[in-house]
Parts: C-alpha cells; structure tokens; sequence
C-alpha cells in the first residue's frame, strides 16, 4: 500500500450523550499515514461539552486506507472530508457499507444533536436560538469546507463528501450529492447525482437531472465530458462525452431507443435505430427531439458544445 493511497487527519468529533458519533470535523485533511506525534493543539481548545446539545466534543486522529471499507463513523467523515478537500476524485475511494457508519442526525445552526435528544431538549434549544434545519445523515459540505473558487447560492444543497473544482457554480436549484461534481470550471443549475463527475467547462441546465450510482442500480457511473449541455429538464441514465448537447427537456436512458438520421439508410429504407447505450460516452453528439414523428435522433456534431461565461466562473 503507497502513502498515495492513505489520507489522515486530526479532527473533532461530535459524540452524543448515549455514545453516538455524530460527526467529525477535520480541518486540515491530507495525503499520507498519520505522524507518530499529531500536533492537535490548534484544535483541542475546541473540545469539551456543549450541555445545550447534550453533547461532549473530543479530539481524534484517523487515518484511512482509500481501498478498503469505512469503519467508523470519524472514518466515514474523514473520506467526505477528503473528495470535498479535493485530495482524492470521486470514485477513487472505498465507500462501501458508508451509510450504516452515518447516523441520522439533527442538523442545527448550533451543530449536530442526536434526534431523540432534540425532541427532548426542544424547548431549551429554541430559547438558546438553536433551530433545526434538517434531519439526514449528510451534512452541508458549507458547514465543514469552504471549497476554493466555488460559489454556492444554496448550501443546503450541496452535501458534505462533493467534489467542486475551482471555478464551478452552483445556482440555487443545482444540487451535488457525496462522490460527485466536477472536475473544472462548470456550471451546475441541475442535479448531480452519487457516483456522476463532470467535465471542465460543461453546463448543467436548470431542473435537469442525471442518474447516479444508486439510483442506477450501483453499476454504470455517468459521467460527462468537457464543454457539454445538458439542457434545461433535461435528464441521462447514460454518459456523454465531449462537446455533446442533450435537448432541453429530453430524457435520454440506456434503453432509450434512438434513430441516426445521418447513418446511410437500411435496405428497407429507414435509418437505424441503436440503444442509448450504445452511444454512452461518445463525444460530439447532438440529442434532440423530433418535433413532427417524436422519435429521439442523435446527430453527429462539430465544434464546440458550450461556452461558459467567464465572468460567472472567475
């Protein structure tokens, strides 16, 4: 195993008053095995207990190896840390079984409380100013990392564990999961779902939605090229290679049936008909609609895809 493949890092985590790990905060993640002797200092000022929350915060230090499965929560949290720190890309990291080391967790604007422990705390936590924002077992990637270059108009929207290169939007309606995002400057209007990478320059048009890795069956990873549009409700279960554009409100599967109206005609006349999987990940390629027999076409393309617009990515 090379020190390549290792990340570790002091952090502070959150631990519940029945002994639940909550979450843990790493600041400064990085690549290799711990030192025998962590310098921990700049971070254990910050520990101790919060009795608002019923909870007591406690320094640690974990390191993981990238090839084999979480094994605890404080690991589970050091691997978000570290495609959100861009240490590692998504789908370059065991994240096996990482949700059975996630708990559910009530998400305030004062940190993590244990469920049962807000219910019962309720009163007290809302005379403190202390409010809920959410009940999940991801937390916001804001509330942990400050992406560099990024700009976020919703962070509610971006979970802990996205992968957002410099110079990347989010507008308020995009949405990227863990394990996924972008490798350049993009644009995201749409959804990024678990396990779906996107290319230097490519636009996610607003309400569009591409499948992940789990709502996909766990199997094929989409991914997307550079310089390419996936239009306004639009939607791909396949990939798409460079320079591509998908229609504004086409939805595009691997099982989508799609005439090329450029191949030379069959003997009887028609154009051949391929399966959307057969075109995944090919670059320069226009899917579109069409309007007169409703069929989905894809056409050979030349050129670039999209242009971004600079002054929105600087």
């Amino acid at each position: 195993m090379t020190e390549q493949r290792w990340i570790w890092g002091a952090g502070l985590a959150t631990i519940a008053g029945d002994g639940t790990v909550l979450d843990t905060w790493f600041p400064s993640p990085a690549a290799g095995r711990a030192p025998a002797e962590p310098d921990t200092a700049a971070i254990d000022a910050q520990a101790g207990p919060d009795e608002r929350r019923d909870v007591t915060v406690e320094t640690v230090v974990v390191e993981i190896d990238l090839d084999a499965p979480p094994q605890a929560t404080s690991d589970a949290y050091l691997r978000l840390h570290a495609l959100s720190h861009l240490l590692v890309a998504p789908n370059e990291l065991n994240l096996t079984g990482i949700f059975a080391h996630l708990p559910n967790v009530a998400w305030t604007n004062a940190g993590p409380v244990h469920p049962d422990a807000f219910a019962r705390l309720r009163p007290q936590l809302q005379r403190a100013g202390i409010q809920l924002q959410g009940l999940d077992k991801f937390p916001r990637l804001t509330d942990y990392v400050v992406p560099a270059g990024v700009r976020i108009a919703d962070a509610s929207r971006v979970r802990l564990g996205a992968h957002l290169a410099p110079g990347t939007t989010v507008m308020h309606e995009g949405f990227v999961n863990f394990n996924a995002g972008t490798v350049g400057a993009s644009m995201i209007e749409g959804r990024i779902s678990q396990g779906v990478v996107v290319g230097d320059g490519s636009d996610i048009g607003g309400g569009a939605s591409i499948m992940g890795t789990l709502s996909g069956g766990g199997t094929h990873r989409v991914s997307i090229g550079a310089r390419t549009l996936l239009g306004a409700n639009a939607g791909i279960g396949i990939s798409l290679g460079d320079d591509c554009i998908v229609e504004a409100g086409l939805y595009v599967t691997a099982g989508s049936k799609i005439v090329l109206p450029n191949e030379a005609p069959l003997h009887d006349g028609s154009r051949p008909v391929v399966k959307g999987a057969q075109l995944s990940g090919q670059n320069g390629i226009l899917f579109r609609r069409n309007s007169l027999s409703g069929a989905i076409e894809a056409v050979r393309r030349e050129g670039k895809g999209v242009t971004l617009n600079e002054a929105l990515h600087a």
